[in-house]
């Protein structure tokens, strides 16, 4: 059971991006300052559920990507709060055995994790901050369920724009992926601005008044990110066209994606 003491207390009237995203999808792991703060995102950006959405929609097709690739072991950054479509029920529609590593450094998020995985010995959730990767990989949910002499999928899902500064993304980033063995895969989404500028500068504004303030990143900024990495087809792309089988359609929606291979 993860440490639940590690996390900062919760503060219902400080929106939270985690609870934020949780609305969006229709979760109900959220408080009234989060609802409200989403209202003010859509108000600002009105179609920002259906970015919140198309990038879920993602993440489901990345993950099933890398299971049918064979890999079974999943590192999840920043992972939010357990809705519909999480990592393991994406992953073991491929493959039935795959481990999932969720990460977070929420306490209603974690909580309500280990709630959710409360017996399921091949997924697991830690009470972590995903700019400490030694503290990551040391923790006995993350240490004790991967095996990283094997192939592993990290995934960091519309979580990097909290990290504001290009270097130290870069570094944590870099940290991670050195510790993965060459066959493992890096799943990535960033918000830009690069499509909608008045409208994610504008959300950009009203997440500045949140626990988690966001960074929009452009393309070239985002496939910093990825260097050195063997980007998947189609490469970098809006979040919508990445080996779409959904009907999210083809309209920008405000997120860059990819998935790279570690060789």
């Amino acid at each position: 059971m993860t440490d639940l003491s590690k996390l900062p207390p919760v503060d219902p009237a400080v929106p939270n991006a985690a609870r934020m995203y949780d609305y969006f999808l229709g979760g109900s792991h959220n408080f009234a300052a989060d609802r409200a703060a989403v209202e003010r995102t859509i108000a600002v950006m009105p179609f920002a559920a259906q970015v919140i959405h198309a990038n879920r929609y993602f993440l489901g097709r990345a993950v099933r990507f890398c299971a049918r690739e064979g890999i079974d072991q999943f590192l999840d950054l920043g992972s939010g709060i357990p809705t519909v479509g999480n990592v393991h029920e994406a992953a073991r529609a491929v493959d039935p055995a795959a481990r999932v590593a969720y990460v977070d450094n929420e306490l209603v998020t974690v909580a309500s994790a280990a709630a959710l995985l409360d017996g399921d010995p091949l997924a697991t959730i830690t009470a972590a901050d995903l700019r400490e990767p030694d503290a990551v990989f040391e923790a006995p949910g993350v240490r004790e369920l991967l095996d990283l002499s094997r192939p592993v999928a990290l995934l960091t899902v519309s979580v990097l724009q909290f990290v504001h500064d290009d270097d130290e993304a870069a570094a944590i980033v870099e940290q991670y992926r050195g510790r993965l063995v060459p066959g493992s895969m890096h799943v990535l989404s960033h918000v830009t601005g690069d499509h909608d500028r008045t409208e994610l500068t504008a959300a950009e504004d009203v997440y500045r008044s949140t626990a988690n303030p966001g960074r929009l990143r452009s393309r070239e900024q985002v496939a910093a990110l990825l260097a050195g990495l063997e980007l998947e087809e189609p490469g970098i792309v809006d979040v919508t066209e990445w080996r779409p089988d959904d009907t999210a359609g083809r309209q920008h929606r405000g997120m860059w994606a990819a998935v790279g291979r570690i060789r």
